[in-house]
């Protein structure tokens, strides 16, 4: 059995992404394929999810794959005081898989260290989101008929939203022009723009989405993210600070498409979704291919 973990977006070649992306579209085409019947697979959320957890879950009973695992971790021995190394190093005892989520950043990377079986990070903190990437590939790919030289508008959380810096890694082997649209407190942190200026790839920075929002393919929204912050006051006063509106949309690219990750709290008016250029909620169906493609290729059932 395959012993590959799929902790960041970095450790993917690009023929890797392109491949997981191919199997996606495969999967979207055969959605029940029992290529894992006699394999369990551990779902272990220790933070709150809804999108990821289930379209995980749908992936791998699709895939014939039992599941166990556990949606809140209060419900564990966690909370009798178990250390993280121990749940884990026992539970990679009964599966052939781990998926995780943890709001500790670099914690699905420890549990790799001493995991008997792979480890799928499902989010970690401010981190990384390296399966939502995944999805977002696919669906920019699918929307745009290519992955070279999009032009990608990112608003709102560029600071703590681990889905715009894992994105943001994967789309550096395409040739892409990002245009940041946030509010400086939550800009994109300077390790991922270094890291845009050592690959010569182009970027600017705005305050406001109409600067920028005619000349972009895609437009990723992302909410302000409630669960990072210690002030709630802080939090309202920037949780609306971008609110996307049909009005903004009429002299954009036809061929644009509007992604994010969810949950919407307020940034895109819900009558944007009746939008042509609307494409969130399409976009968590290819999640549950895309996923079913990153468990198979890790496990090896389907090079």
């Amino acid at each position: 059995m395959s012993k590959r973990s799929l902790i960041s977006i970095t450790d993917l070649t690009k023929e890797e992404i392109l491949r997981i992306a191919e199997l996606a579209a495969y999967f979207e085409e055969h959605p029940y394929e029992p290529l894992l019947q006699g394999r369990v697979i551990a779902s272990l959320f220790f933070e709150p999810s809804t999108r990821t957890r289930l379209s995980f879950e749908s992936a791998m009973n699709r895939l014939g794959a039992r599941v166990i695992g556990f949606s809140d971790a209060t419900n564990t021995s966690v909370s009798k005081g178990e250390t993280f190394h121990d749940t884990i190093q026992v539970i990679s005892n009964y599966c052939d898989m781990i998926v995780m989520r943890h709001s500790l950043e670099g914690a699905p990377r420890y549990a790799s260290e001493f995991s008997k079986v792979p480890i799928v990070n499902a989010g970690d903190g401010a981190n990384q989101h390296p399966s939502q990437t995944l999805l977002d590939i696919y669906s920019i790919k699918k929307t745009q008929g290519r992955l070279d030289n999009i032009n990608i508008m990112m608003v709102g959380d560029l600071k703590y939203g681990r889905t715009v810096h894992s994105l943001l890694q994967a789309l550096s082997h395409f040739n892409p022009t990002f245009t940041f649209v946030s509010p400086e407190e939550l800009q994109m942190p300077r390790e991922y723009t270094m890291f845009l200026d050592q690959l010569g790839i182009s970027y600017t920075v705005k305050r406001e989405i109409d600067e920028a929002i005619n000349e972009a393919d895609i437009v990723y929204m992302t909410r302000v993210q409630k669960e990072r912050y210690s002030d709630p006051m802080e939090y309202e006063r920037m949780k609306n600070v971008y609110v996307l509106k049909n009005s903004m949309l009429e002299n954009v690219k036809p061929t644009m498409k509007i992604l994010h990750p969810l949950p919407r709290v307020g940034e895109i008016e819900q009558e944007v979704d009746a939008n042509p250029h609307a494409y969130y909620f399409n976009q968590t169906e290819n999640g549950v291919y895309t996923r079913m493609a990153i468990i198979s290729y890790l496990l090896g059932v389907k090079k």
